[in-house]
């Protein structure tokens, strides 16, 4: 059942890819979910053998070792990864953030001492960009970074920073100032081991296995040649990447949603109760049409966001409103999937919980489901309400 109805969409080398991918995830990382979630660990090294199927380096230009893939492509494959579990499509998501970075922007040398790295899953990075008191206000940042000739010298906090804990590099966003730099944001990569910077686990409610850390950095000294980018221009780089990043929630809350469709339609079949299938009772049946009609127009707007970008459009709007409509409508239908299992749907060992838990995560990275409203609502009208 798992996005079957989908296939009149896709080309048949990329249901031939679906396919594979799907068969993979379901035998080599399905199997071990729980016990990784018992434990608040994740299997990096699943990731070697995911880069065969694009998923290191899918969206970056075959010149810088990448894939090339489009974003309806590249939508697919996060949308079965957040069918199998949303720990694992959050940390594709972080990676390949870096990845796309250092291939737009990055400097030879930075693309071979980390670029390369990281598309043979040798090392670990996290993005830190968030900040105790800055959330969606990207422009508001305070960490800084304080030009000395051949390095800076950075100093502040971020927080909720996902795969921090692993991380053996951070792409940090810091304000900076320099000669020709009053106070704008810029973008370098701090190594784990530089002194003065610092990683403590933050434990959550969601994706417990990916790592989520506070981040230290006391006058740590960065070199220049670890700047990405010129100075000044972070907030646009970040800004122009947006759009993707919340193509890639919506999909993998897609994913998400018709995991938990699935378990519901197999348990509504099997379930026996007052001596027929719980399937057959017409409120079971209403709750399993709620949950197919929000995952098909999840599906149908993120799909739809992807293909607006591969048609070269900017697609703030659809963009905005897929990952709007398509967290929000993943965690409506694991909530009804909890009340289809009944007790069963709390048992932490069970997916529902896990699946449960781990949508009501994606409504607030990338923009929380306000701002994404906001975004919308300015797009459609052509009047901002974000001062």
């Amino acid at each position: 059942m798992q996005g079957q109805e989908m296939g009149f969409l896709f080309e048949p080398d990329q249901i031939l890819l679906r396919d594979n991918v799907r068969r993979f995830l379901a035998e080599n990382v399905t199997p071990h979910i729980a016990r990784h979630e018992r434990e608040r660990s994740f299997p990096f090294e699943i990731l070697s053998d995911l880069a065969q199927f694009g998923y290191l380096g899918g969206k970056i230009p075959e010149a810088d070792g990448g894939h090339a893939l489009p974003y309806v492509t590249w939508g697919m494959l996060m949308e079965e990864a957040g069918y199998c579990w949303l720990s694992l499509r959050t940390l594709l998501n972080i990676t390949n953030g870096t990845i796309q970075k250092l291939a737009r922007l990055g400097t030879a040398d930075q693309k071979e001492r980390y670029l390369k790295p990281l598309l043979r899953n040798q090392i670990r990075t996290c993005t830190g960009l968030t900040e105790p008191q800055v959330g969606s206000n990207v422009a508001g940042i305070q960490t800084r970074a304080d030009y000395k000739g051949d390095h800076y010298v950075i100093r502040g906090r971020k927080l909720w920073i996902t795969n921090g804990v692993n991380a053996d590099i951070c792409l940090l966003v810091a304000r900076t100032f320099s000669p020709t730099c009053e106070g704008r944001l810029s973008t370098f990569i701090v190594e784990r081991g530089m002194k003065g910077f610092f990683s403590r686990p933050v434990e959550t409610m969601v994706l417990r296995c990916t790592g989520t850390a506070e981040l230290e950095f006391d006058d740590v000294i960065v070199p220049v040649e670890n700047r990405v980018g010129e100075e000044g221009t972070a907030l646009a780089s970040t800004l122009d990447g947006l759009n993707t990043a919340r193509v890639n929630i919506a999909m993998g809350a897609v994913g998400a949603a018709q995991a938990a469709l699935d378990l519901s339609v197999d348990y509504a079949r099997t379930r026996q109760q007052f001596g027929r299938p719980i399937g057959s009772f017409q409120l079971v049946q209403k709750l399993i049409v709620d949950m197919t009609v929000r995952t098909k127009a999840a599906r149908a707007l993120s799909y739809q966001a992807a293909a607006a970008l591969d048609a070269g459009r900017e697609a703030r709007e659809d963009c905005s409103i897929a990952k709007l409509y398509a967290t929000e409508a993943a965690h409506e239908v694991a909530s009804m999937a909890m009340q289809v299992h009944g007790g069963l749907g709390y048992a932490a060992d069970y997916p529902i919980e896990r699946i449960f838990r781990d949508t009501r995560g994606g409504m607030i990275p990338e923009g929380t489901s306000e701002i994404q409203t906001l975004i919308a609502g300015r797009e459609i009208l052509g009047i901002s309400a974000i001062t």
